[in-house]
């Protein structure tokens, strides 16, 4: 017999279901029923994803982050999906930090090479670390300096822009066509992360400054700072970024103001597992009980969305 609902006191009035049954069996088969769902619909979106928003496609691709394990915590997502080979995309990771903090910089950068040829990065060539701890200290408490960050990017990545300048060319050039990076708040307010946006801004502002005519030819995306309740809301997520991204217009299809990238549960890539396994198998010197936590709870995992920095058209 199903068991009945009772209450532990007597209500002045009936409210009429007093002795309405409840079948326990029925309630584990709701529950199983809305947790096996929801997986599905996940996958669902996620394939929608794809078709519904633009992609970056035959790019020269550079991933610019502050310490090795950035790329497989907070930016997977985004380095799976361009660098699938029918994207026609040459991605690369540009490192500023070792990662040095507790005395194991080497190991971590063996690591992150690891992990940027398990996310699928052609070359341990297409991964490089700039180990200079007196200018990027590896800190939770140190601004690094904007303009150096802004210089370095410029001579690595635009090395002709002086002398294009000093010719008058009819445009500036450059070795990649989109430097993604954090959003000014760093999704985790990491000092380090934060200079990387001011550094990558000063950067896309020196290809056409003094120069009016000039278009920029790096494009700069960051990734999308959430608040801590979507941060930890994992794959649900997904959902509330589409949402606040259907009133954002991709008016020129070469030059997307929004991606959204949603790796897949199971299956092809973009893969959950494969950025799972980038982080715990690559950054062994990191898994940390929390670092866990972070996996199985943490949206960017899944899911990242990147803004277009509008740079050019604040000259």
């Amino acid at each position: 017999m199903p068991a009945s609902l009772s209450l532990p006191f007597n209500l002045p009035f009936d409210l009429g279901f007093r002795d309405l049954p409840i079948d326990s069996n029925a309630l584990l088969v709701l529950a199983a029923s809305v947790a096996a769902a929801v997986p599905c619909i996940y996958i669902c979106t996620a394939n929608a994803v794809r078709n519904r928003f633009p992609e970056l496609l035959e790019k020269r691709v550079c991933l610019l982050i502050a310490h090795p394990d950035d790329e497989a915590m907070f930016f997977a997502p985004t380095v799976l999906a361009l660098a699938r080979p029918e994207t026609g995309n040459h991605v690369k990771i540009l490192c500023l930090s070792s990662g040095n903090a507790d005395g194991l910089g080497e190991t971590r950068k063996k690591e992150l090479i690891q992990s940027g040829l398990a996310l699928g990065l052609r070359d341990e060539s297409d991964v490089f670390v700039v180990d200079n701890p007196k200018d990027f200290p590896d800190s939770m408490t140190t601004h690094w300096d904007e303009t150096k960050i802004a210089t370095l990017l410029t001579k690595a990545f635009a090395p002709q822009l002086a002398r294009q300048r000093a010719e008058n060319a009819s445009e500036p050039t450059a070795n990649i066509d989109a430097l993604i990076t954090f959003d000014g708040q760093g999704v985790s307010s990491h000092p380090n992360h934060i200079s990387l946006y001011h550094g990558a801004r000063g950067f896309a502002k020196a290809l056409t400054e003094g120069k009016p005519e000039w278009k920029s030819p790096v494009d700069v995306y960051t990734l999308n700072t959430v608040s801590l309740l979507r941060k930890y809301s994992g794959g649900l997520d997904l959902f509330t970024t589409i949402a606040s991204s259907l009133f954002t217009p991709n008016k020129d299809p070469e030059r997307p103001e929004k991606l959204v990238y949603a790796n897949n549960l199971i299956g092809s890539e973009p893969s959950l597992g494969t950025a799972l396994s980038a982080m715990t198998t690559a950054h062994k010197s990191q898994m940390v009980w929390f670092r866990y936590l972070w996996l199985g709870f943490s949206r960017y995992m899944l899911v990242n969305d990147l803004r277009l920095e509008k740079v050019d058209e604040e000259k």
